[in-house]
C-alpha cells in the first residue's frame, strides 16, 4: 500500500513540477516579490535587529501608501501585537475613488492577500525573524506557519525551528479541581493533531468553519484567514501549499470550553492535488484529517483510495448544496464505499445548517475521535518528514544543539541547585556572601565586643578572601563548552547555540518549576500553614531558576575576578568583546544580579566600553525604566512598545535589572538626540516570594533608587487591581526621585494605568488621577521630611508632572479570556500611542546633556555606591557630578584670577597717580584725590562683580558640560563672587590708605630735600662764579667742592622715626575692644622685650572642660594647646617677616590683618582668655621689632640727608663739567636714566612680576593642581607617599598651613629656574615698559599741535613734563631726581632727546645682564605681589581642622551648603584620617587612636571634649556642636586607605613624636601597599591619571 501512495504520488509530484512550470513558479514568486519590493531580502534575509531599530515609524506610524509599504506596515503592526495587522491587503485609499465601479479592474496591482503576504515575508526573513514572527502570531492568536510552499523547486519545509519559540498554559479539566495548569513548549506538547484540506472543488470555507470551531463558546475570532476576511478573497499568488497551525486550549472549564484537552488544528491552503507532499504529511501525523468537498475527481479519487488507515483518520465534510448534480454526490459515494469509510466519518453539510451549527457537528466529532488515540508532538514529526521528502527548517543547527545538549543533559542527573555549585560556582554561596559583607560594611553593626575599626578589618579581610578564593576557581567544563560556542567572526552560530541553549534551559526549568510551584501552592493553601516549609520552598523556587542568564553571569564574574591561568588569560579577555557584540545584536545584559543584590562592576564597566568602542564612540543613550508591581505587565509593556522579548512567562519573572540596547537610525539620532534607547526591564516590586525575606523593602528601594537614577524617562506601571500594594510601590519611587533632584538630575516619568478601558475611562478617570496626585503629594511631604527636604511640599515640587500629560490608560492585555484569548487591539494601540508621544517629548524637550557610555557609566558607578547605604545624599560622590563641578571650579579660578589680576593693576594705577602728584599739593586736596580713586576702583569692582556673574549665568547656560548636576551649587559662586566683592573692597580702602601715608611721608622727604637742593645749587653755582678766571686742577675743584658740601648738608634734618612697638600695641588693643582685658594691656608699657623667648603654655592658659577629667588629659590638653601655639607663632612670624622684606613702610592695616590671622587660627579651640591675651602678645612683640625694621629701612630709603649724600657725585661732575664748559648733554641723560627712570623701572617690574610669576605657574606643569583645590590636595598627598620622608608627614600633619607655603614656595623657585623663567618674565616686563618710554619720549618731544618741541633748553622740562604724563599709571618719577639730574644742563632739546633715547637702550642692555645674576629668592620674596600668597589663596582651605582627626577643611575657597544650613560655610575634607595621626590618644593606655572619624560618626561609639562640657556623646550627634562640619560616614564613602597605610608604616615614630605609644592598628591595615594607598587616594580625590 504505501508503494502505492509513493507511486501516485510521485506520478502527480512530476506532472506538477515539469520544468516550464517550475520556471513559471519561479517568474511568479519572484514577480510577487519584486511587487512588494522583497525580492533582494529572497537572498538577503531581512534580520530581527533591523526590526527593532528605532526609526521614523516609531514616532509616525501611516497607513501604507504603496505596495511596497505594506510587509513593513505589517510587521510594525505585527510587532506591537496590533491583530490589525492582517487587515493592510491594499494601498491607501481616502474614499475618492472616481474609477468606473462597472469597468474598474477588479485585481488591481496594489492589493494583497494576507496569506501571500505572509507567506513572503516568511521566505524573506532569517529564521530568528521568522521565530518572533511567529511568536507574536501566536500571541495574537493568528495561526502560523506549519508547512511553508515549495517555491522555486526547494521543497516543501516544515517550520519547526520557527515555532520552538512558542510556548502555551492551559487548563486541561484533569486540572480543574486542583487550579493546576500546563505550561509547555507548544512544539514539545503531546497533543491530538487534526488537519484540514480540501478537494479542487469545495465551496464551503474551511478556514471559516475552523475558526468557528475554535471561537465557540466565546466571541469569534479570525484565527484563519478566511475569504470573507479584509483581502481574504483576493486571488493567492504564492500561498498554496502553505500549512497552517493554531491550537485550541482549555481554561479548564466546562463551559465555555469546547475540548477538554489541548488540540491542534492544522489548515492547508490550496486543494490537496496541488501540493500532494504537504498533504501527504498531514495524514501521517495527523490523529485525524477532515477533507473538504463538493465532489472528488478521479485525481483526487486516486490520491484518497491510496491512503492507509482511512477509517480512524479520515473525515470527508460533503458540502451538500441546493441543486447539487447527482453525478457529484456519486462520487462522493464511490469513494466512501473503496475506501470502506463508515457513516461516522462522513459529514454532510446540509444547505439548511448554517456554519454555527455545522461547527457544532464537527465538534462532537473532533471530541469523539480524540478518545484513546494517541498523541503526537510537532518536534517528533521531523523523521516523517524527511522520509516524505519534505525539508526541515533546523536541520543546519544539529551540532549547536547537540552541544546544547550536552550541557542540558548533565543538568537533568542532578537537581538544579548542585548542578549551579559545580558548574556555575562562581554566582554560588560566595557571591552572594560578599554582596552580604558590603551590605554589612555599610551598615556598621559590629559586635560590642569589637572596635569599629578592627571589625571593618575583619570584615575587609573576609571580602578579600572570598575575592581571593573566587579568583582561584577554574572554567568549569560547561562554562569552557558554552564561551567556546561564541565564536568572535560567526555570530549565526553563536545565535543558533544560545537559542537552543535557551529553548532547552526554559523547557527544563520549566518542568522543575512547576513541580515545585505545585509544592509551594499545595502548602499555602493548607489550614495550618507551615511557614518554614513555605520559606524553604520560596528558596528553592529562587535556587532552581535556571535560564541563559545565569551562563552570561558566570561568564561576567569569571571576567569580575578575573582568572588568569594561564589556560584562560586569552579566554577571559576576550569576554568583554564578545558580550559587547551580543549587545549589538539584541541580547540583555545583566546590570544588577537579582539573586545576590549586586552589580559585577568591572564586568558591566568593561562590556560597555567595549561596546563604545566597537561604535566609533558614538553611544549616546536614552535610557528607560518600567517600574512596578511583580506581574503587572511591566515586560510586556516594554515588549509591546519597542517590539523586544523580555521573559514574561508565568515561571520566569525578571529577577534584578536587565538592559537592552536599541539602535536609533541616521535619521532619527538627531531628532532624539542619541545613538541607542536602552531598556532597563526590572524585577516586580513586593515580590511575594521575596517578602518572606527580612530585607525585601530594602532591596525594592535600592532597586528603584538605582533605576530611577539611571534613567532618562521612568514608567511606573499602576495596576489597578492592587492600589493598596501600588502605595508603597510610589512611596519608594518618590524617595528615589527626591535623591535624584538633591543631585540635580531630573527624569520624566509617566504613570501607566494598566486594564483601565472604555470610551469615558478619561473622563472617569479624572478623578481618580487627582486623588492619586493628592496622594502623591501626600508621600512627597513625608518622604521629603525623611529625606530632610522641608522646602519640598508636593509632587510637582519633585518633577514636572502634568495630570493630563503624564497619565496614560492602557485596556487590558487579553481580548477575552486566556488561553484562547487574542491580544486586545486596544491594548496594543493605546500602548502605541503613548511610545509615540513619549518619542514625541523626548524629540520635542531634547537637550544637549546626553551621556554616552563613559558616563552612563560613571552613573552606574556612583548610584549603586550609594544606594547601597543609608544617607544617599552625602554617599553620592558621582565622577560626572565632581567632574562637572571641577570644571566650573577651574572655569571660576580663572575668572577669579583675572579679576584679582584686573584689581592689583588698577590698584597700582592709582597708587600711581597718588604717588606722582605735585608735592604742593594740600593734604586735604589728596584726602579728596584718595577719596575719588577709591571710589572709582569700588566701581571697577562692581562692574568686575557683575561681569562675573553674568559669566556664572552663561556657563550654567551651557550644554554638554552636565551643569544640571550642580545646579544647586550656583548659590555657592555667587556668595563667593560677593566675598570676592567686599574683599577687594577692604584691600582697595587699605592699598590707597597705605598709598596715602606713602604719598605723605615722600612729600615731607622730598620737600627737606627741595629745600636743601636749592641750597647746594645756589652755592655750586656761586662757587662756580668765584673760580670762573682761575685755572684750577680737578683735585683743586674736588676740595673746593668738598667744603661747600660740608657747610651746606650740616644741619639737613632726617625723619622722624614711628613709634612702632606703640602703633602695634594701639591696634592690639583696638583687636580686643570690648572684652575687658584693656585693663591688663594697659600695664604694658612697650612691646620690645616681649616675644623673645619660646612662649611657654601655663595651666592657667588651658581651660579644664569638666572637673573630674583625668591628670593625663589635662597633659594632652596642654601639649594641644601648645601645639597650637607654635604652629600660630610660626605661621604669623613668616607672614610678618613676608611683609617685612617689601619696600612698604609700616601701616596699621598689617597689625589688623596679623591679628585677624590668628583669631581665624584659633577658631574652633578651647582655652583660658589668658591665653589668647598671651599668645597676641607674643606674636605682636615679635611683629613689632619686625615691622620697626621694615620702617627704618623706608626711613633710610627716603632721609633727606641720605638722599643728598647720594646726589653728591652727581653735583660736583656738573660742577666740573660747568666750570670746564664740557658738553654734557649724553652725560646728563645718562643721569637722568640712571636717577630717575631705572628705578622707576625696576619698581614697574617687581610690580608685575608678581602675577606673571602666578601666570607662568599656573600654566605650567603643575597647572592643574592650581587651577582645582580638589587636584592641588591629591598631589600634595601622592608627593608625600612618593617622597617617604616622616618629618614631611608630621609638618604636614601639624604645621599644615606652613607646609603648603613652602611647598607652593617650592613649586614657584622651581618653575623659575626651569629655562631661566624668571630673567624671561623680567625681560618681558622691561621690553614692555621701554617700549612705553620710548613711545612716550617720541610723543613728549611734540607738542600739542604734532610739531617738534623748540630746540631750547626750556623745552627740556616740556619733554620730562610730557613723559610724566603719558606714565603717570606706569611708573613714578621722581621730581627731585629729575632736577638735580638735569642741574644746569646746557644741552638744548633736540640732542637731549636723542641722548635719552640712547641711555635707555643702554639701561635695558644693562638691566638684561644684571636679572640674569639675580637671587630667585630673595626677588620672588621682595615683590609687593607676592606669587606664594596669591597661589596659596587659590588651593588653600579655610585651614579649619576636622575636631576629631585634626584633617584640615579642604572647602573654603566656594562655600559648601547643604540642606540643614543652607547659608553657612560647611567645613569638609576627602579623606579623613585616623585620629591617632591628630595627637589623639586612649587616655588609659596613651596609646594613639587608630579609629577614623568616619567611622566613629557611623558607630554607635561615644565621645566627650570640653565642647560638650565632659559629657559622653555618640559621635552620630556630632553636628550638634560642630554643625559647621559635614563628616561622611563611612557607610556613605569608601573608607581611603591613604593614611592608615601612613599609621602603619610611622606607627612607632608617631608615637615618638607625639611623646604617646604605638596605636593598635588592625591587622588588615598592615597588608595595605603602597599601591594601593595611592590608589584608593585617587578614587577618594576622583582623579583621571
Amino acid at each position: 500500500m504505501l508503494n502505492r501512495i509513493r507511486s501516485t504520488g510521485d506520478r502527480l509530484l512530476s506532472s506538477m513540477n515539469r520544468p516550464n512550470e517550475d520556471g513559471k513558479e519561479h517568474a511568479v514568486l519572484f514577480t510577487f516579490l519584486s511587487k512588494l519590493g522583497l525580492e533582494k531580502f529572497y537572498h538577503e534575509k531581512i534580520t530581527l535587529q533591523s526590526l527593532l531599530e528605532i526609526n521614523k515609524y516609531s514616532i509616525n506610524e501611516e497607513a501604507a501608501s504603496s505596495v511596497e509599504e505594506i510587509p513593513w506596515w505589517f510587521l510594525r503592526k505585527l510587532f506591537k501585537l496590533n491583530a490589525e495587522c492582517r487587515s493592510c491587503t491594499q494601498v491607501f485609499n481616502d474614499g475618492n475613488d472616481d474609477r468606473d465601479p462597472f469597468t474598474a479592474d477588479k485585481s488591481a496591482d496594489n492589493e494583497v492577500n494576507p496569506l501571500d503576504l505572509i507567506t513572503a515575508l516568511f521566505l524573506c526573513a532569517d529564521s530568528f525573524l521568522q521565530q518572533e514572527m511567529a511568536l507574536k502570531m501566536s500571541m495574537c492568536q493568528f495561526s502560523v506557519p506549519l508547512l511553508m510552499p515549495h517555491v522555486n523547486n526547494s521543497q516543501s519545509t516544515l517550520m519547526l525551528w520557527a515555532l520552538r519559540d512558542i510556548v502555551k498554559e492551559w487548563r486541561p479539566h484533569s486540572l480543574s479541581e486542583s487550579k493546576g495548569f500546563v505550561e509547555d513548549n507548544i512544539v514539545q506538547a503531546k497533543i491530538p493533531f487534526f488537519s484540514f484540506v480540501r478537494l479542487k472543488n469545495c465551496t464551503l470555507s474551511k478556514s471559516q468553519m475552523l475558526n468557528q470551531v475554535l471561537s465557540l463558546g466565546q466571541q469569534n475570532h479570525n484565527i484563519f484567514i478566511d475569504r470573507e476576511m479584509k483581502g481574504g478573497a483576493i486571488k493567492r499568488q504564492i500561498a498554496n501549499g502553505l500549512a497552517e497551525v493554531s491550537w485550541y486550549l482549555p481554561r479548564g472549564k466546562d463551559y465555555p470550553d469546547v475540548f477538554p484537552d489541548p488540540i491542534a488544528f492544522a489548515n492547508l491552503r490550496g486543494n490537496i492535488s496541488e501540493s500532494l507532499a504537504q498533504f501527504t504529511f498531514l495524514f501521517h501525523v495527523s490523529t485525524a484529517t477532515f477533507v473538504f468537498l463538493d465532489k472528488i475527481e478521479k485525481e483526487e479519487h486516486e490520491i484518497l483510495t491510496s491512503l492507509q488507515d482511512v477509517k480512524s483518520k479520515l473525515i470527508l465534510v460533503v458540502n451538500c448544496k441546493d441543486g447539487s448534480a447527482e453525478e457529484d454526490m456519486e462520487s462522493v459515494r464511490k469513494t466512501v464505499k473503496e475506501l470502506d469509510l463508515p457513516n461516522s466519518n462522513v459529514k454532510v453539510k446540509d444547505p439548511r445548517v448554517n456554519v454555527v451549527g455545522f461547527s457544532e457537528t464537527l465538534s462532537a466529532a473532533i471530541n469523539k475521535i480524540t478518545v484513546g488515540k494517541p498523541t503526537m508532538n510537532i518536534e517528533n514529526m521531523v523523521d516523517k518528514a524527511v522520509e516524505l521528502g519534505l525539508s526541515v527548517d533546523e536541520c543546519t543547527s544539529d551540532e549547536q544543539k547537540e552541544t546544547a545538549e550536552t550541557i542540558v543533559k548533565g543538568i537533568r542527573v542532578q537537581k538544579i541547585p548542585d548542578y549551579k555549585r559545580k558548574q556555575l560556582p562562581l554566582q554560588g554561596a560566595d557571591w552572594k556572601r560578599l554582596s552580604q559583607l558590603e551590605k554589612e560594611e555599610c551598615s556598621l553593626k559590629r559586635p560590642d565586643t569589637l572596635a569599629p575599626e578592627e571589625y571593618k578589618s575583619q570584615l575587609q579581610e573576609k571580602k578579600q578572601q572570598i575575592k581571593k578564593k573566587l579568583g582561584k576557581q577554574k572554567l568549569s567544563d560547561d562554562m569552557k563548552t558554552f564561551i567556546k560556542q561564541l565564536p568572535k567572526n560567526d555570530s549565526k552560530s553563536r545565535d543558533v547555540f544560545l537559542k537552543w541553549m535557551k529553548l532547552k534551559l526554559d523547557a527544563y526549568s520549566r518542568d522543575k518549576l512547576s513541580s515545585l510551584r505545585r509544592k509551594w501552592t499545595e502548602q499555602s493553601n493548607k489550614k495550618n500553614k507551615d511557614v518554614k516549609e513555605i520559606a524553604k520552598l520560596d528558596q528553592e523556587l529562587l535556587e532552581s531558576t535556571l535560564g541563559l542568564e545565569q551562563y552570561m553571569r558566570e561568564m561576567g564574574l569569571i571576567y569580575e575576578f578575573s582568572l588568569q591561568s594561564q589556560n584562560s588569560a586569552d579566554e577571559v579577555r576576550r569576554l568583554p568583546g564578545l558580550a559587547a557584540e551580543l549587545l549589538l545584536d539584541g541580547y540583555p545584559l545583566e546590570l544588577l544580579d537579582g539573586d545576590a543584590s549586586n552589580i559585577p562592576e568591572k564586568w558591566v564597566r568593561d562590556v560597555l566600553m567595549e561596546l563604545h568602542r566597537k561604535v566609533g564612540e558614538k553611544s549616546r543613550l536614552l535610557v528607560l525604566t518600567v517600574l512596578g508591581l511583580q506581574s503587572s505587565g511591566k515586560s510586556t509593556l516594554l515588549n509591546t512598545m519597542f517590539g523586544v522579548q523580555f521573559p514574561v512567562s508565568s515561571g520566569r519573572c525578571t529577577r534584578g535589572a536587565y538592559m537592552l540596547f536599541l539602535r536609533v537610525s541616521d535619521d532619527m539620532q538627531h531628532q532624539l538626540n542619541c545613538d541607542f534607547i536602552v531598556l532597563i526591564d526590572t524585577e516586580g516590586l513586593k515580590s511575594p516570594h521575596l517578602a518572606q525575606l527580612e530585607d525585601s523593602y530594602e532591596h525594592d528601594n535600592q532597586l528603584a533608587t538605582f533605576v530611577i537614577g539611571l534613567s532618562d524617562v521612568t514608567i511606573i506601571n499602576v495596576s489597578s487591581e492592587n492600589y493598596t500594594e501600588m502605595k508603597d510601590i510610589l512611596q519608594i519611587a518618590i524617595h528615589a526621585f527626591l535623591r535624584m533632584k538633591q543631585i540635580g538630575k531630573k527624569p520624566i516619568c509617566h504613570f501607566v494605568h494598566q486594564n483601565v478601558a472604555g470610551v469615558s475611562a478619561d473622563s472617569n478617570n479624572l478623578k481618580a488621577r487627582h486623588i492619586l496626585l493628592d496622594q502623591l503629594n501626600e508621600m512627597t511631604k513625608i518622604a521629603a521630611e525623611m529625606e530632610k527636604q522641608p522646602s519640598i511640599k508636593s509632587f510637582t515640587d519633585v518633577l514636572d508632572y502634568d495630570i493630563a500629560k503624564n497619565n496614560w490608560n492602557i485596556p487590558g492585555l487579553w481580548h477575552g479570556t486566556p488561553p484562547m484569548a487574542p491580544v486586545n487591539t486596544g491594548y496594543s494601540v493605546a500602548v502605541a500611542d503613548f511610545k509615540k508621544n513619549l518619542l514625541e517629548t523626548v524629540n520635542k524637550d531634547k537637550t544637549d546633556d546626553v551621556s554616552q557610555i563613559p558616563e552612563f557609566l560613571e552613573w552606574v558607578r556612583s548610584l549603586w555606591k550609594a544606594v547601597k547605604y543609608e544617607n544617599f545624599i552625602f554617599s553620592f560622590r558621582n565622577t560626572l557630578v565632581a567632574r562637572a563641578y571641577d570644571n566650573l571650579c577651574k572655569e571660576f579660578s580663572q575668572w577669579e584670577w583675572k579679576f584679582k589680576k584686573d584689581l592689583i593693576s588698577w590698584q597700582d594705577g592709582a597708587k600711581l597717580e597718588i604717588l606722582n602728584s605735585d608735592n604742593k599739593t594740600h593734604v586735604n586736596t589728596l584726602t579728596t584725590m584718595v577719596a575719588s580713586q577709591t571710589s572709582q576702583l569700588i566701581d571697577k569692582i562692581k562692574v568686575g562683580r557683575k561681569e562675573m556673574d553674568e559669566k556664572l549665568v552663561e556657563y550654567y547656560q551651557r550644554k554638554n558640560i552636565n551643569v544640571n548636576l550642580i545646579k544647586d551649587n550656583k548659590i555657592d559662586f555667587i556668595n563667593r563672587i560677593k566675598s570676592l566683592k567686599d574683599e577687594f573692597q577692604r584691600s582697595v580702602n587699605n592699598a590707597l590708605d597705605c598709598a596715602l601715608e606713602e604719598k605723605k611721608s615722600s612729600k615731607e622727604s622730598e620737600d627737606i630735600q627741595s629745600k636743601h637742593r636749592e641750597m647746594i645749587e645756589k652755592e655750586v653755582m656761586k662757587l662756580l662764579s668765584d673760580r670762573e678766571h682761575r685755572t684750577l686742577s680737578d683735585e683743586q675743584l674736588k676740595r673746593d667742592f668738598q667744603q661747600m658740601w660740608t657747610k651746606v648738608t650740616a644741619n639737613v634734618s632726617g625723619l622722624k622715626e614711628l613709634n612702632i612697638s606703640e602703633k602695634v600695641l594701639e591696634q592690639l588693643r583696638i583687636n580686643f575692644g570690648n572684652r575687658n582685658f584693656n585693663e591688663e594691656l594697659q600695664k604694658i608699657g612697650d612691646l620690645k622685650d616681649i616675644g623673645k623667648k619660646p612662649f611657654e603654655v601655663k595651666t592657667e592658659h588651658v581651660k579644664v572642660p569638666w572637673t573630674s577629667i583625668p591628670l593625663l588629659e589635662k597633659r594632652h590638653l596642654k601639649r594641644e594647646l601648645q601645639s597650637l601655639a607654635d604652629n600660630v607663632i610660626e605661621s604669623c612670624t613668616r607672614s610678618v617677616r613676608g611683609i617685612a622684606k617689601t619696600d612698604s613702610d609700616y601701616h596699621d592695616s598689617f597689625t589688623k590683618d596679623l591679628l585677624k590671622k590668628v583669631d581665624d587660627s584659633l577658631k574652633g579651640n578651647t582655652f583660658q582668655p589668658k591665653f589668647e591675651i598671651d599668645l597676641k602678645l607674643h606674636i605682636c612683640g615679635i611683629a613689632s621689632r619686625e615691622f620697626l625694621q621694615m620702617h627704618r629701612n623706608v626711613l633710610s630709603g627716603r632721609d633727606p640727608r641720605i638722599l643728598l649724600e647720594k646726589h653728591k657725585q652727581q653735583y660736583l661732575l656738573d660742577f666740573t663739567d660747568l666750570y670746564k664748559k664740557r658738553d654734557d648733554c649724553q652725560r646728563k641723560a645718562n643721569d637722568f636714566v640712571r636717577l630717575c627712570i631705572k628705578p622707576a623701572v625696576e619698581e614697574y617690574i617687581r610690580k608685575n612680576l608678581g602675577t606673571n610669576i602666578v601666570d607662568k605657574v599656573r600654566s605650567g606643569r603643575h597647572s592643574a593642581e592650581y587651577s582645582c583645590r580638589k587636584i592641588f590636595q591629591y598631589n600634595i598627598k601622592k608627593e608625600l607617599l612618593q617622597k617617604e620622608d616622616f618629618q614631611s608627614f608630621v609638618k604636614f600633619i601639624c604645621k599644615y598651613e606652613i607646609y603648603v607655603k613652602d611647598l607652593i614656595f617650592q613649586h614657584i623657585l622651581e618653575r623659575m629656574s626651569e629655562d631661566k623663567a624668571l630673567c624671561k618674565l623680567k625681560s618681558l616686563n622691561l621690553k614692555v615698559i621701554v617700549d612705553k618710554l620710548t613711545d612716550a619720549t617720541e610723543r613728549a618731544s611734540k607738542g600739542e599741535d604734532g610739531v617738534l618741541l623748540p630746540d631750547n633748553k626750556e623745552s627740556i622740562t616740556e619733554l620730562i613734563k610730557n613723559m610724566r604724563t603719558f606714565l603717570t599709571k606706569d611708573i613714578s618719577i621722581s621730581v627731585e631726581a629729575e632736577k638735580t639730574a638735569l642741574f644746569q644742563i646746557k644741552s638744548t632739546c633736540h640732542p637731549f632727546t636723542k641722548s635719552l633715547v640712547k641711555s635707555l637702550s643702554e639701561m635695558k642692555e644693562q638691566l638684561q645682564k644684571e636679572f640674569s645674576s639675580e637671587d630667585i629668592t630673595e626677588t620672588v620674596n621682595k615683590l609687593p605681589t607676592k606669587p606664594q600668597d596669591e597661589l596659596f589663596s587659590q588651593v588653600f582651605g579655610c585651614g579649619h581642622q576636622c575636631p576629631f582627626c585634626k584633617v584640615p577643611c579642604e572647602a573654603a575657597g566656594i562655600p559648601f551648603t547643604t540642606n540643614t544650613s543652607k547659608d553657612k560655610h560647611t567645613h569638609q575634607a576627602a579623606v579623613h584620617r585616623p585620629q591617632g595621626l591628630g595627637r589623639y590618644r586612649i587616655v588609659d593606655t596613651e596609646k594613639l587612636s587608630e579609629t577614623l572619624c568616619t567611622t566613629d560618626v557611623h558607630s554607635e561609639s561615644k565621645f566627650r571634649c570640653a565642647d560638650t562640657n565632659g559629657e559622653w556623646h555618640p559621635y552620630k550627634d556630632y553636628r550638634k556642636f560642630y554643625p559647621d562640619w559635614h563628616i561622611p560616614p563611612d557607610n556613605t564613602i569608601k573608607p581611603c586607605e591613604y593614611w592608615k597605610y601612613v599609621l602603619v608604616k610611622y606607627n612607632e615614630r608617631f608615637a615618638q613624636e607625639y611623646k604617646a605609644k604605638p596605636a593598635d592598628v588592625p591587622e588588615a591595615w598592615r597588608k595595605i601597599t603602597k599601591e594601593q594607598a595611592l590608589k584608593d587616594l585617587k578614587e577618594a580625590y576622583i582623579i583621571n591619571e
